[in-house]
This record gives structure tokens, C-alpha cells and sequence, in this order.
């Protein structure tokens, strides 16, 4: 029974393992005496070598030597072994070395690919490692193994930091950047983690040295600046944009099934780790008519559950500048869900992710949103807007794909005014000097754009002239709008049919 206490108790003070060095340990554990990771950061890889060399001994940590073609072999901290700058020389000091070590060969693929005599003595270094605890690691920006060495090299690809790997890297930069040396409070540097989620290492760094330009300490002030370079890094890569958000759920007018239902899933999605994948919130399907805030409930569902929104750009993808469409793609989610926890928005969902075929390539992205859908991590929560719905294949608003499928419509009565409140409001105009039910008559039909362009067209007006905002203003103004339910009353009349029994409506009645 004590034995069992001393183990728990040695368990819950262990750190935390990182994805980075699970992965390679793993690989350790199996006995494969050669590894090549593929990766730019070769900070990042020593010190994921450092972790696993202290992971793998209960008593001192497992050595980690590491050689460039400029310096040779060198422990830490220590000068580096004479003569061992030569690719075959410092595979002989491996072959020789008697002790459990890990040996980081950085850009080692070059020195291979001009030497036959280093390939065959990296064959005869893998006999000599094998069970005997020793490692050769190669890590390089690019994927060049020679066809005679890739079937003894285990290949690993290194994912984007995790939480675990970011809060120690803060923990250690943010104490070696402060005026004091001390590291910020845990809380924050949780904070700050989660919003670096999606970064490299490097990057990382860049965005806290940014924070750190604004204040002298790493606080809750500094996210802001975090946030930007985060907003900055993610918008390079062109196929995916950082939307800030600020939209809170009470600035969306109406659609009340809906604000209901995201209040209810936001515990389940905060409870994610902690219950059945079956149950965790996956996503929503808004569509319906244009104008009726889709977008603008995105955005809102994105602020409540506390999470960074980011968007895919169909068109930058299917452009071409990124490569194939379906590579870029699944380049583009397979990202995402390194970021995550995160809210990930399809734009007009019609336009890009179809069943129909055009040189196969869109038939091939929408089979692997469909799968992808399916399997994503937990933390990534998917919000799809759709005009078209009649272009929406089955299987794309089946149950099972996405938790709901919500239909927006055009505002009843009761949600036009409330909407008419919310615009006033965000302008600095009371509302309570108006009487708002005055101008149901002229807004019949109305979407929710339309009621924004009112507003902001009797303020101009009323500004123009230098006077106060009127009730008379938002009644003339509101006459002279022709809404969209009228110039295309037949489709928006089409639109609402189709949707009548293939979707759950937003809002709890029917527009009158």
C-alpha cells in the first residue's frame, strides 16, 4: 500500500510529456537505433531530445551529443571531439562509443548523399546501436534519404509545439526576458500558450518578444500584442486567416433556438477532454437567406466559447498559388488542427467543399471534408454558412456530419426591432427615444443588413445636415430600401421552402 503511494505520488509530480517527445520516445522504446525528423527547427529538436534523454533514465539523463559539418561531435557544454567533422569519422565515435546516448546529426542528409563510404558506415553504426540504447537522430529541413537507407530510417515529421512543449518554452523565456528573472504567474502563461497554439518555436519567441515590447512583464495586457503577430504568422500562409472576434452573443438580434443551443453546448465543449467524443460539439451549418447574420453568429460563437476564430479562403485555395487544391486543402485542416482549441469557418460552403466534379479535384476535397469531419480533434469546432443550400449535397447536412443544421431566416416583428436597438446602440444613439414599432410597416421582409444600412444611412443623413438622428430619418430612409425579398422574391421564396423541413430554424417562429 505504500509502495502504491510513493508511485502515485512520484507520478503526480513527473512533468508533463510533451506530443514531440512522446513521438520520439516512442520511437526509442520500439528500438529503432535510426531516426530522421524532418523539421527547420533544430533548436526545437535538441531540446525535444533533451526531454526524451531525461524521460528515458530514472537517474541521470540519457547524453546528447550533436554534430554539424562545421564543428564535429560535441556533448554540451563541451568542446567538440577532434577529428569528428568528417561524416565517417564521427560514425566511427558513435560505432566506439560505449555508453546509452542519443547523437543529433543535423543536415546529415548532405554529407550521406555525397558519400558512399558514410552511407555504408551509417549502415554499420545501425548494427552497432541495436540494443544498446544508443540513438542516431538525423534531422533535416528537407526529406533527402538515398533508397538504400530509407527502409532502416524510421521517418517523423514533427507537428507545430503543443500546450505542454509552449509552456515550457515560456516558462524559460519569459523568466530570461524579465527585468526580475521570474517567470509570470501560471495562469497567464497558460493564456498565452493556448493563443500561440499553431506556431513554431521560433514564431513563438517573436510573439512573446513583441508582447514583451508592450510592458516589461508578461501579463494579460499583453495578449493583444500576442495575438497580432499570431494574426500576422497565420495570415502568410494565404490559405488561412486569424478573424479577430469581439462579437458578443447579445449583439446578434433574434434566433434564439440557435443563441439557446450555443449556450447548452458551450459546458459540453469546455468539458471536452473529459467525456465521450460522441457528445463533444463538432459544429453547426448556418444557411439561409443573405444578410440575415450567419457571419455575424460565427463570429459571436466563436467569442462565447472563448476560442480564436480563423477562416478558410476557398478562393486562395483553389487559386493554384498554394500548390494542388485538394493538397492545399488538406494542408490547410490538418494546420487547423494544431491550433487548436479553435473555431474554424467555411465561407460560403457551396463555393468550395461540393460533390461536384471538376477535374476530380473538387470531388476529391469534398470526400475528405466528409472523413475529416469525422475524425478531427476534439478541440476544433467548425461553423459553415451557405447561401446556395440548394448546392448542398445529402451528405454534407446529414446528422452526423454536423451537430446541427440551422436555418436562418428573415427576422420576425419582434427580432427587426430588437435589431434596430442593437444598431442604434453600437452607433451611440438611444434607442429609447424612438418608437421602433413604427417602422415594422416599412420593414416587412427585411433582413438584417438591410436594417444596418437604415441606420447608418439616417445617421449620415442627420450628420450631413448637422443635426440629430430622428425618428422621421429612419422612416424616410426605411421607404426608400427595396429589400431583397422583394427584388428576388423568387428565390428567397424557393430558399425558404427547400429549407422548411431539412433544417432546424434559428429563431422560434416563422417571419411574418
Amino acid at each position: 500500500m505504500v509502495e502504491q503511494q510513493v508511485m502515485e505520488t512520484s507520478t503526480k509530480t513527473q512533468p508533463a510529456e510533451s506530443r514531440a517527445a512522446k513521438l520520439v520516445r516512442e520511437a526509442f522504446d520500439s528500438g529503432r537505433p535510426v531516426t530522421y525528423i524532418h523539421s527547420a527547427e533544430e533548436q526545437r529538436v535538441a531540446r525535444v531530445l533533451h526531454e526524451v534523454g531525461r524521460i528515458m533514465s530514472d537517474a541521470s539523463p540519457v547524453a546528447v551529443w550533436t554534430w554539424t559539418m562545421t564543428e564535429g561531435l560535441r556533448r554540451d557544454g563541451a568542446a567538440p571531439e577532434p577529428d569528428t567533422a568528417d561524416a565517417r569519422r564521427a560514425l566511427d565515435f558513435v560505432i566506439a562509443h560505449g555508453e546509452g546516448a542519443i547523437f543529433h546529426f543535423k543536415d546529415f542528409h548532405a554529407a550521406l548523399g555525397e558519400s558512399a563510404e558514410a552511407r555504408r558506415r551509417l549502415r554499420d553504426a545501425y548494427e552497432s546501436c541495436l540494443d544498446r540504447r544508443k540513438f542516431v537522430v538525423i534531422s533535416s529541413p528537407v526529406r533527402l534519404i538515398s533508397e538504400d537507407l530509407e527502409r532502416m530510417m524510421l521517418f517523423l515529421e514533427l507537428r507545430p509545439p503543443d500546450h505542454v512543449e509552449l509552456m515550457d518554452f515560456l516558462r524559460e523565456e519569459a523568466a530570461r526576458l524579465s527585468p526580475d528573472g521570474r517567470a509570470p504567474e501560471e495562469t497567464v502563461l497558460h493564456q498565452v500558450a493556448r493563443a500561440l497554439l499553431g506556431l513554431t518555436l521560433d514564431e513563438a519567441r517573436y510573439a512573446l518578444r513583441r508582447a514583451l515590447a508592450q510592458g516589461s512583464r508578461l501579463g494579460l495586457e499583453s495578449m493583444p500584442a500576442v495575438l497580432e503577430e499570431k494574426r500576422l504568422l497565420i495570415n502568410r500562409s494565404g490559405t488561412i486567416e486569424f478573424i479577430p472576434t469581439g462579437t458578443h452573443i447579445a449583439e446578434v438580434g433574434g434566433l434564439q433556438n440557435l443563441k439557446k443551443w450555443l449556450r447548452e453546448r458551450r459546458k459540453l465543449f469546455e468539458l471536452r477532454d473529459e467525456i465521450s467524443s460522441e457528445i463533444v460539439p463538432k459544429g453547426i451549418l448556418l444557411m439561409g437567406i443573405p444578410g440575415c447574420g450567419k457571419s455575424l453568429c460565427v463570429r459571436a460563437a466563436a467569442s462565447h466559447f472563448g476560442l480564436p476564430l480563423y477562416r478558410v479562403d476557398m478562393v486562395e485555395i483553389f487559386s493554384g498559388r498554394h500548390g494542388k487544391p485538394e493538397g492545399a486543402f488538406v494542408q490547410a485542416c490538418r494546420m487547423m488542427e494544431d491550433m487548436a482549441p479553435a473555431v474554424l469557418w467555411f465561407d460560403e460552403i457551396e463555393r468550395g467543399v461540393t460533390a461536384t466534379v471538376s477535374g476530380g479535384e473538387e470531388g476529391r476535397i469534398f470526400g475528405f471534408f466528409l472523413t475529416w469531419m469525422q475524425e478531427k480533434a476534439r478541440g476544433l469546432f467548425v461553423a459553415a454558412t451557405a447561401n446556395r443550400i440548394n448546392e448542398l449535397p445529402a451528405e454534407m447536412i446529414r446528422k452526423g456530419r454536423f451537430d446541427e443544421v440551422f436555418f436562418v431566416d428573415l427576422p420576425t416583428e419582434d427580432e427587426r426591432v430588437e435589431i434596430f436597438r442593437i444598431h442604434l446602440l453600437a452607433r451611440k444613439v438611444d434607442p429609447a427615444q424612438f418608437q421602433l414599432e413604427q417602422l415594422l410597416q416599412f420593414t416587412v421582409g427585411w433582413a438584417g443588413s438591410e436594417i444596418e444600412q437604415c441606420v447608418v444611412s439616417a445617421i449620415t443623413k442627420a450628420k450631413l445636415e448637422d443635426r440629430e438622428l430622428t425618428e422621421q430619418d429612419l422612416i424616410l430612409t426605411a421607404a426608400s430600401i427595396v429589400p431583397l425579398s422583394r427584388t428576388m422574391k423568387e428565390q428567397i421564396s424557393y430558399i425558404r421552402d427547400w429549407a422548411f423541413e431539412r433544417a432546424m430554424r434559428a429563431s422560434p417562429k416563422e417571419a411574418r
